[in-house]
């Protein structure tokens, strides 16, 4: 790419926000030179803005410490700066539909981390290994807003990350009943250990909503565009619980599987180890080289171990075993601020820009 595509960060300082901007650090095709956030940050530099609570375990690079944040809510204003925006807003989910249609409507691309249009049945939400033409109906959404370049595209939640890609590389073998229970770390909730004393020692059974897109989200990015919006798969059915646990990054997952063609251990390893995508055939900057490592060890994987593999972009798998009532079992773990949100984000813009549904102003 010849010259760099100019990026703004809504929500630049909140914990997603700043994985945003640790991530585009030094990026060959993107340049963080807008960010956004509240009134209250609005006119301060980044480094004032955010003061004590820069959450990232790398220090705040340097190019955006003197960036004067500005006000999230000055839409034009915002737009004006930048070829694309990703956004990390922390609002309710009806301010957070309408300030990114706002965006879209001034002609600006909106890769978005949040939840809010999910479920908008003309916004694509998409994983690039496992959905990549979901991007297609992005033409069907800009005839309803209006515009000619100006869109939302969404990633999943990032429960679903450590199993619905095991599950779809496992796709020939028709899995139709899945059970599954998430172990979810607490960066999932913006918070460290020092924001969060009590989940020292301590896990919680409950995370609002959670379990609902765990079972509900694979759905939709196994499913099909019909005239014009995405229409949900029907299978495989899911039930999950999601359970908070005192770990920092990482989502692991616990998955019991039936499959209607019995498959072989050695296939349904085979079939992890060699699933690809749209990211890796295009060679895309922050792809994993290989999206799924399986793990041999009983005690594989672990989140100290195995949560930064493809520097946090891949997925790791282990334990694949025969169970007494269902078919197969497995363990799968993945990062959950990495791949499981600013990183999924930078993905699919690197994937629309190879698309070329984002190109410079």
């Amino acid at each position: 790419m010849d010259k760099k595509l100019r990026v703004g960060i809504l929500g630049a300082t909140g914990m997603v926000g700043q994985r945003f901007i640790s991530l585009l650090d030094n990026h060959p095709w993107f340049e963080v030179v807008t960010l956004a956030a509240s009134a209250r940050s609005a006119g301060k530099t980044y480094e004032e803005a955010v003061g004590g609570r820069w959450k990232m375990t790398t220090p705040m690079p340097e190019a955006v410490k003197n960036l004067v944040v500005m006000n999230v809510n000055e839409v034009e204003k915002v737009a004006a700066t930048v070829d694309f925006v990703f956004s990390a807003v922390d609002m309710t989910k009806d301010e957070i539909r309408a300030i990114e249609e706002e965006y879209a409507k001034t002609e600006t691309p909106v890769v978005s981390n949040n939840s809010a249009h999910r479920w908008t049945p003309d916004v694509p939400m998409v994983v690039p290994e496992i959905n990549p033409e979901h991007f297609d109906v992005i033409e069907f959404q800009k005839k309803r807003l209006g515009t000619t370049r100006g869109f939302i595209a969404v990633k999943p939640n990032c429960s679903i990350q450590a199993y619905a890609p095991a599950l779809t590389a496992w796709k020939e073998f028709e899995p139709y009943e899945v059970v599954a229970t998430t172990y979810q770390a607490i960066s999932g909730a913006g918070k460290t250990f020092k924001d969060w004393p009590e989940m020292i020692e301590n896990i919680i059974p409950y995370i609002g909503g959670e379990e609902e897109k765990s079972e509900q989200e694979p759905l939709r990015i196994w499913g099909k565009i019909e005239d014009g919006v995405i229409v949900k798969a029907e299978e495989p059915k899911i039930t999950c619980q999601c359970i908070r646990v005192p770990v920092l990054n990482g989502h692991t997952a616990a998955v019991f599987v039936k499959f209607r063609k019995q498959p072989t251990k050695e296939q349904l390893i085979d079939r992890l180890v060699n699933f690809k995508g749209a990211p890796q055939e295009l060679n895309l900057p922050s792809a994993p080289k290989q999206f799924i490592q399986y793990l041999e060890e009983d005690n594989r994987p672990q989140v100290k171990l195995d949560v930064d593999y493809e520097r946090g972009m891949g997925v790791s798998v282990g334990r694949i075993r025969e169970d007494s009532i269902y078919d197969w079992k497995f363990v799968g773990l993945a990062h959950n601020t990495v791949r499981g949100a600013a990183g999924g984000a930078v993905l699919c813009a690197e994937t629309l820009v190879a698309k070329k549904y984002i190109q410079a102003k």
